[in-house]
């Protein structure tokens, strides 16, 4: 990983720590809806990918209301290039958990399931079009994933292997 100064201007402001914890947040906030205990790290690797490409988050919020399994089944295009996208992203995943716990916004239970704090971050969406349209993505594929409550099943929707 590039020296923060070194780095693109693009990647910069894509993937500021800040914002990529703000989506992991929003993401395991949307899980704890479901359930309670906490997302699984393992889970946690998947949200980036999934909420900063365009074509993924929009197929996600334009099915808001099926099944992540089903819309990902009539969908295969989010499955393309996913494994490879989500391995690229790692660093910036993990920048962004550093932050979130340097920042006490989240905690990590004996059983690696990760929990936000709360009334550590805004509970407010808001920012740009593009920013918000990610948080919502967020807070779904956080949902959808609490709902499934199998890492193994999700990982290989998306032709990860576990």
């Amino acid at each position: 990983m590039k020296r923060w100064d070194l780095r693109p201007f693009e990647i910069r402001n894509l993937f500021n720590p800040a914002f990529c914890g703000l989506i992991i947040f929003r993401a395991l906030q949307g899980y704890e809806e479901v359930n309670s205990d906490g997302m699984p790290f393992s889970l946690s690797l998947l949200v980036l990918p999934l909420c900063l490409h365009k074509g993924s988050r929009e197929t996600i919020a334009d099915n808001s209301r099926s099944y992540l399994l089903r819309t990902i089944e009539k969908n295969q295009q989010i499955s393309v290039g996913f494994a490879e996208r989500t391995n690229s992203m790692l660093p910036y995943v993990l920048e962004g958990f550093g932050l979130l716990m340097e920042r006490g916004c989240i905690t990590v239970a004996a059983d690696g399931r990760i929990q936000t704090v709360k009334k550590k971050v805004r509970v407010a969406v808001s920012g740009t079009d593009e920013t918000v349209s990610c948080q919502r993505a967020a807070r779904l594929v956080g949902k959808n994933f609490a709902s499934i409550a199998d890492r193994a099943t999700i990982y290989r929707t998306f032709g990860i292997r576990p």
